[in-house]
């Protein structure tokens, strides 16, 4: 996929909040390379020429994090496309944030009991994404921010990206998913979902994610133990690390 710096957003009718997490700085003095990995919102309403135009640009494995009942109500294009492979895990399954009462922080409470309850399924992302087959790999949710956006996370961390980076690729999404909060708004409020409690799991401050880098620090040891915990092994690491940052070798 030959994208430019310029073209982190890759704008889209049919998807909002499609972007490259290419082009970021690392630790060891590289960046991360353009082509490899891609975050978005979800993809029911892409067209057969916006689908086209991702398969041209090398687009090979989609991972999608949402609930069954988010792929019965919007099915994912790309599970019937031939020569895109196709997987589901359910990032939040059974994860209810609006029970969190009294919880003075929604949307962080619900990043913390993800990273400590649903580590298989963590895994089972970040395996896929290291073993996927040469092209580029586009994991999404429904707004590209939650879910989306703590698989993101590890990822720019095991790549060595800065962590003031990370929270400004994070709040990226803010800006990208205003035209859907209506949306999701009155399909809350058709479910009879508390409104308000909801409207707390919209926002998108770096603050969030901050807190959610901090919770895998103190609490999981950091990401390399975290991910040693739920049974990412060094090879596995490795692998995505190279996904993320290696060159492409020169030919002759």
């Amino acid at each position: 996929m030959n994208v430019q710096p310029d073209q982190r957003h890759l704008r889209l009718s049919g998807a909002l909040n499609v972007r490259d997490l290419g082009g970021y700085a690392t630790a060891g003095g590289g960046t991360t390379q353009w082509g490899r990995v891609l975050r978005a919102a979800s993809l029911h309403r892409l067209g057969a020429a916006e689908m086209a135009l991702l398969a041209e640009r090398g687009l090979a494995t989609v991972i999608d994090l949402r609930r069954a009942g988010e792929l019965q109500e919007a099915p994912n294009p790309f599970s019937r496309v031939e020569g895109v492979a196709y997987h589901h895990v359910s990032l939040f399954d059974r994860l209810a944030p609006l029970e969190m009462v009294g919880s003075p922080n929604l949307l962080l409470d619900l990043y913390k009991v993800a990273l400590g309850e649903r580590g298989a399924e963590f895994a089972s992302v970040l395996n896929l994404i290291a073993e996927a087959p040469e092209g580029a790999v586009l994991f999404h949710c429904t707004a590209g921010k939650d879910r989306t956006g703590l698989i993101a996370a590890i990822l720019l961390l095991v790549a060595g990206v800065e962590r003031d980076v990370i929270l400004e690729d994070y709040a990226m999404t803010g800006p990208l998913i205003a035209p859907m909060l209506d949306e999701l708004v009155e399909h809350a409020r058709a479910r009879g979902l508390d409104v308000d409690g909801f409207r707390q799991l919209l926002t998108c401050e770096p603050a969030t994610m901050a807190g959610a880098l901090d919770e895998l620090d103190a609490v999981h040891g950091g990401v390399d133990a975290y991910l040693a915990s739920i049974g990412v092994g060094d090879e596995t690491v490795a692998k995505l690390r190279a996904r993320l940052t290696a060159p492409v070798a020169r030919q002759g």
